[in-house]
């Protein structure tokens, strides 16, 4: 049976038309049920309408407080029954709560090679900061902001000429390669959060997490095995 997974998304939805675009040719291993948004008029929910997919918009706006949207967003995102949640692009903090419904199958996009630069404005913060690197990484959610179990980054080199959109842009290239990557990995039900900690084929990951390079040098070497095998 195929992997059921809800996006959620607040803006332009890049990062779910790289999971849309992975997962179109082998639709019986995973398949996206649902992109919920925020924001009524975002540019990810069209995205999703023209790939077939169901949306959802509930805004944040319409309820008195985190508590009561997180509630409700929770139980939307329960009608689609999903085996796994991404956050991509989704600007809202949530709940404790919220978190541990979905414990061990929330994932989260940053924009920073975590623990750096939590939070907001990180391309900004990384130029203030005269750092030689850069990048993006995939993590389990929990209830600490930024803060759950590191899955695996990927990193950019910053130039002397790099400007934050720049920057960003180069981010963003990375961010398109590593989503599908872990979200494949949960799929195969290779990637698993145990005892708070992020595991990879029954091994607990490095706190620090992996390196996207270092990981599609390992798969392209196994394709290569195989081949030869064939």
């Amino acid at each position: 049976m195929a992997c059921r997974i809800v996006v959620l998304i607040s803006g332009s939805g890049t990062n779910l038309q790289a999971l849309i675009d992975d997962l179109a040719p082998r639709s019986e291993h995973g398949q996206i049920v649902a992109v919920i948004s925020n924001k009524a008029d975002a540019f990810g929910l069209q995205r999703a309408q023209a790939a077939g997919i169901p949306t959802r918009a509930l805004s944040h706006r319409d309820y008195p407080d985190r508590a009561l949207f997180d509630q409700a967003l929770c139980n939307v995102i329960d009608e689609f029954a999903p085996d796994l949640v991404l956050l991509a692009g989704f600007m809202r903090i949530l709940t404790a709560d919220f978190v541990r419904h979905f414990h061990g199958r929330l994932l989260n996009i940053h924009p920073s090679l975590l623990p750096k630069y939590k939070g907001l404005h990180t391309h900004a913060r990384a130029l203030e900061a005269g750092d030689r690197e850069h990048g993006s990484t995939v993590h389990f959610v929990t209830e600490e902001l930024d803060g759950g179990p590191l899955i695996v980054s990927a990193r950019v080199s910053i130039n002397a000429t790099d400007t934050e959109a720049s920057l960003a842009a180069k981010v963003q290239q990375g961010e398109h390669r590593l989503y599908p990557l872990a979200m494949n990995w949960f799929i195969q039900g290779r990637l698993r959060l145990q005892d708070n900690r992020a595991c990879l084929d029954g091994q607990p990951i490095p706190e620090q997490g992996l390196d996207l390079e270092d990981c599609e040098t390992d798969k392209r070497e196994h394709a290569h095995v195989l081949q030869q095998d064939q």
